[in-house]
């Protein structure tokens, strides 16, 4: 899904859902929401994380884009 087609205000939420779901996973105990937030936007802007549209769950998720099947990877926003 392209980011860039997504409001602000609705990607910066969904960052910061992903964030606070996934806190245990992502480590760092010595960053703020805020700092956490910042670094997946700029992981996303990067092209390093993915946001994916799920067609059998109707959800997204982010996910590094190495982690993403070899016919999915290239493609940008997926």
């Amino acid at each position: 899904m392209p980011v860039a087609q997504l409001d602000p205000a609705t990607l910066r939420n969904l960052v910061g859902e992903f964030v606070t779901r996934e806190w245990s996973e992502l480590g760092d105990g010595g960053s703020t929401l805020e700092e956490k937030v910042a670094q997946v936007l700029r992981q996303l802007q990067e092209g390093t994380v993915l946001l994916v549209f799920d067609l059998k769950s109707e959800t997204c998720n982010l996910v590094p884009q190495e982690s993403l099947p070899q016919e999915l990877k290239g493609q940008g926003d997926v």
